[in-house]
């Protein structure tokens, strides 16, 4: 394992039409951490020991990272340990706190935008799409590169895919995401797309097509943009090759995204107690799709055109 990803909270101030938390609002101001958060320094305690079983990037999530308070603060206290910290975040506060973040050592941003447009914005995601546009360019002007600009590829977002990618040709420092819809997770299965024939699209028109160590995702350079697909659903090479550790908001450590049959909770551990968990949460790692999940169907990819 080489990477953590911690939630800090599970509010949030957007009410996401894919989310299975569908927010915990109303939001309408950071506030400190709420009782079964991880405090600022429970989440260096484990960052502290995470360095220790070769962790070497750290990226925060929620919920909407941005709503706590003390979210500068964490940022600061992980960069002790792991230099390379990263952030999700919707954006609706990004261009408040984009300053400020790079100040503590913040690295990266992954912006969640799933249309260009406001309505269709504001239909999917229930949130503002101006807030996120401007913390976008305060981001990239603050340094936070590169960016990545997160799609959830549904139904509903399939039409705004070009249009993204555009937009993130006609700027530096944007990269796209496009992250396949996950059923498993909060249902609605007649939402889905068919994400290998978008593969095979961007293939077809890639200047070169690049394969990511992580999860061997595939990256398609298109005259200027980059593209990134994070394709886990049915794919058993994509967590074959998955490197990384989770870490709820209530301090509970991880091992899959998928599963909630492995945590590991850790609150009140000391430092050697830290470790067994770190030890028993990664041994009890497996593959979620070809090893957990046998049985699904099998998905019709293009061959590789190249590696990197």
């Amino acid at each position: 394992v080489t990477d953590l990803r911690i939630s800090v909270t599970k509010r949030c101030n957007f009410r996401c039409i894919y989310c299975h938390d569908e927010g915990q609002g109303p939001v309408l101001a950071p506030r400190a951490p709420h009782a079964d958060e991880m405090t600022a320094q429970e989440i260096e305690d484990r960052v502290g020991i995470a360095r220790e079983f070769g962790i070497r990037s750290v990226k925060l999530t929620g919920g909407e990272p941005l709503l706590r308070a003390d979210i500068g603060e964490i940022v600061e206290r992980i960069v002790r340990h792991i230099p390379d910290v990263s952030l999700t975040t919707n954006g609706s506060r990004l261009a408040q706190m984009a300053g400020p973040l790079r100040s503590a050592g913040l690295k990266r941003v992954n912006v969640s935008v799933d249309a260009l447009d406001p309505e269709a914005f504001k239909e999917i995601r229930h949130g503002d799409l101006t807030e996120v546009l401007a913390g976008i360019h305060t981001a990239l002007a603050a340094g936070l590169k590169p960016l990545k600009l997160n799609l959830v590829v549904f139904q509903k977002t399939l039409a705004h895919i070009p249009a993204l990618i555009d937009f993130a040709r006609r700027r530096e420092g944007l990269r796209v995401q496009l992250i396949q819809f996950m059923p498993e997770l909060v249902g609605h299965a007649d939402w889905k797309v068919d994400i290998d024939e978008i593969k095979r699209d961007l293939e077809a028109r890639a200047d070169r097509v690049l394969t990511r160590d992580m999860h061997h995702r595939k990256i398609y350079l298109l005259g200027g943009a980059e593209v990134e697909v994070v394709d886990p659903v049915h794919n058993a090479e994509f967590c074959a090759n998955c490197r990384r550790l989770r870490m709820t908001h209530d301090a509970k450590l991880k091992g899959c995204l998928n599963r909630d049959d492995d945590l590991v909770d850790t609150r009140g551990l000391d430092a050697d107690g830290l470790r067994e968990a770190f030890r028993r949460v990664t041994a009890n790692r497996v593959p979620y799709y070809g090893a957990y999940v046998r049985e699904y169907p099998k998905r019709n990819e293009p061959a590789d055109v190249a590696t990197a």
